[in-house]
């Protein structure tokens, strides 16, 4: 029997949750035979095993599901192909073997059963998730009480351990776990006093807002942020106050709401403290890989995908994303195979333009000798998000000064993704002259001498 050492993995995903998984799935379905997932929690499919609301699965498998149903079908058909999984296992660092003759990467790890391993393998992918924002990134005077939580963990509380964290709730951001909380805590018999919003727009789904405020008559306060947290020993209550242009807070809008709980839902943060040790070149505004239309990042054979590159607003989006870098991944084993080399000669940067907070892919490999549009239905999909609600806009494409592509929509919003397709011929004028890629929203107004 072979030691760890001794087996070369075609592919090692770090990473349980559905990004992970479906990525290992794709590896097998493409002709990959030694996948192992490498899963820190005690069993796979990530922060959906205490999602128990429905929502999941629209998109990809055209039916409703709740979080530990969608993750379960991936956990059966990884199983069903062979994937090893282990779970309980920390991965600790990355060596990347690029430069050396094999081209095998090691990534060391460590559990309870086998000790420390140093695990060799042809590729790698980065499917670590992402974690919330914590009070300690907020600037919050107040003294620190019990009572406060981040939205995550008082699911976890809840959903899974089967505790009430609080009775009298106020939650600051709209992000969607904290919208989601906001009708899980009053379904289950808490005061959800009100969500207060610093900017002037709800940073969650659109249908969140309605079905998990709205209908249970739950206040949202935008332009509004806590600017004292009261208690000693447990949380009284909090100051909350209006905020201008600025975020600076208007004297005279001070209110004080009662209460024993405060939940966070401030933001995600995508886990990459492994992958910048490991050298990957990450974007400074998804605090992500920054990846090519392959999931691949700037090592070869490192490719990422789902909340590790950047924050998806669905888990449907997550398993597109993961099953295309799990593909490509398999793509690119078969390529070493067969004595091809990687030459990334003529990377094409696609940047934000007007409107645009930042996309994904961050550049596009136009020569390297694989099907520049990787998906399966030829086309090549530039995701975004924008930097405010904008209406009855277009979202245009240029390759430098020239528009290839354009796309009308009714609204675009920052909680919510947004996609633009590239399909074969307009990568056709993309390699006739090359030109950096900019991708903007453009408003009516604009085209107005």
């Amino acid at each position: 029997m072979k030691t760890n050492q001794d087996i070369v993995y075609d592919l090692i995903v770090i990473g349980g949750g559905p990004a992970g998984l479906a990525a290992a799935i794709a590896a097998k379905q493409n002709g990959l035979e030694q996948v192992l997932v490498l899963e820190r929690d005690s069993r796979a499919g990530g922060i959906l095993l205490q999602c128990i609301h429905n929502g999941f699965g629209l998109h990809h498998f055209g039916e409703e599901l709740t979080g530990p149903e969608y993750a379960m079908r991936f956990v059966h058909q990884a199983d069903e192909l062979g994937v090893i999984t282990r779970t309980d296992t920390m991965v600790l660092e990355i060596h990347n073997g690029c430069k050396t003759k094999e081209g095998i990467h090691e990534v060391v790890a460590i559990n309870a059963q086998d000790g420390l391993m140093c695990l060799r393998t042809k590729t790698v992918a980065l499917a670590m998730g992402c974690r919330e924002r914590t009070r300690g990134a907020l600037v919050i005077p107040g003294t620190r009480p019990a009572g406060i939580f981040t939205a995550g963990s008082a699911q976890r509380f809840v959903n899974i351990d089967g505790y009430l964290p609080g009775k009298k709730v106020v939650i600051l951001g709209s992000g969607d776990i904290g919208l989601i909380m906001a009708r899980r805590l009053t379904l289950e018999g808490a005061d959800v006093k009100l969500v207060c919003e610093i900017m002037n727009y709800s940073a969650g789904l659109a249908r969140n807002m309605t079905q998990c405020l709205e209908n249970f008559d739950i206040p949202l306060k935008l332009s509004t942020t806590i600017i004292q947290i009261h208690g000693k020993e447990r949380v009284t209550g909090v100051t909350i106050a209006k905020v201008d242009e600025h975020r600076a807070v208007i004297p005279g809008t001070e209110e004080y709401i009662p209460c024993d709980t405060v939940l966070l839902s401030v933001g995600l943060i995508p886990e990459n403290e492994v992958s910048i040790a490991a050298g990957v070149l990450m974007d400074s505004i998804t605090s992500g890989p920054s990846v090519n239309q392959y999931m691949e990042t700037s090592i070869p054979g490192i490719f990422a995908c789902g909340n590790s590159v950047h924050v998806h607003d669905l888990v449907d989006f997550v398993t597109e994303e993961s099953l295309l870098a799990g593909k490509c991944a398999a793509d690119y084993v078969k390529e070493k195979r067969s004595g091809q080399t990687d030459s990334r000669a003529s990377l094409i940067p696609v940047t934000p333009g007007n409107r645009v907070r930042y996309t994904v892919p961050q550049h596009i490999d136009i020569e390297s000798g694989r099907d520049a549009t990787p998906q399966s239905d030829n086309k090549l999909r530039i995701m975004f998000r924008s930097t405010d609600v904008y209406r009855s806009v277009t979202v245009a494409v240029y390759s430098g000064s020239r528009l290839i592509a354009q796309q009308k929509k009714r609204i675009v919003r920052p909680g919510e993704m947004q996609t633009i397709e590239l399909k074969e011929k307009e990568l056709d004028s993309i390699r006739s002259t090359p030109q950096p890629l900019t991708v903007s929203i453009e408003l009516p107004e604009d085209s107005i001498d």
